[in-house]
């Protein structure tokens, strides 16, 4: 089994990571060629592609500029202690065990607009490019989409799993091919009671797909039934909701209350 995750915007640069186990990321000259596009775009050339402020646009300028092939532990970071965003409030890598650390090395596969596809234990640079972004790379890869689709569906091929668990969000999970994968794709849905009604909400969304990867890997999940137990903060299998390939959780307004404070 491997689930895919989506990166975050937001990194934590300040805090060390709680293992030197580390990894090189599979794409790097990939990446360095999306590096070199970006850093011909001015400060406000880039603002406007990526809508962001101007004091986020200058910060990532700057990044482009002192990204460099060579990803060392003076340098880089491992992914999944770098990413700040809700997905990894709820996945809470920090407190892996260095035996959970390699559970998810082998189990989760985080995709990058940047790097394509990252494992969890592979440096990273600090950087920010969704895979959205309309960038043309060349004159056959209009955007990042076209660029990594083929590189990160062979990829996900080559590690010879039998299921694939979709974590991601929508804009990533499209750099992926999944009429060429070799294996079934099973997504998981989170949704909220919210005034008696059940909806995804996302804020808790991205916090449930963190826990269900931290759920895979200190179960050791292998199974698509197995995913099934999933039970952490008040969800619940909804079978009545879901289907052989898309599996839906939800919860009930009084823990979704409990889990705002």
């Amino acid at each position: 089994m491997i689930a895919l995750l989506s990166p975050a915007k937001s990194l934590d640069l300040k805090n060390p990571a709680p293992i030197a186990d580390a990894t090189q990321p599979m794409f790097v000259p990939e990446a360095e060629v999306l590096i070199k596009k970006l850093r011909k775009l001015t400060p406000k050339k880039l603002g406007a592609l990526m809508d962001i402020s101007d004091e986020l646009a200058q910060l990532n300028t700057a990044r482009y500029a002192d990204w460099a092939p060579e990803h060392t532990a003076e340098s880089a970071k491992q992914a999944i202690y770098s990413f700040n965003g809700e997905v990894y409030v709820g996945l809470n890598a920090k407190d892996f065990t260095p035996a959970q650390a390699m559970t998810a090395q082998d189990q989760l596969r985080i995709l990058s607009g940047l790097y394509g596809i990252l494992r969890p234990l592979d440096l990273i640079r600090p950087y920010r490019l969704e895979m959205g972004t309309s960038i043309e790379v060349s004159a056959k890869a209009k955007n990042l989409y076209a660029y990594w689709q083929k590189k990160v569906t062979e990829e996900i091929n080559r590690t010879g799993t039998d299921l694939v668990v979709n974590l991601a969000s929508a804009e990533y999970f499209k750099a992926v091919d999944a009429k060429k994968l070799k294996m079934p794709v099973v997504t998981c849905h989170f949704k909220d009671e919210k005034n008696g009604q059940i909806k995804i909400i996302q804020f808790f969304t991205k916090k449930a797909r963190g826990m269900m990867a931290r759920y895979i890997v200190q179960n050791n999940i292998i199974r698509a039934e197995d995913l099934k137990g999933f039970d952490s903060e008040g969800y619940t299998f909804a079978p009545t909701m879901s289907t052989d390939r898309d599996f839906v959780f939800t919860r009930l307004e009084q823990y979704s209350k409990s889990n705002q404070t």
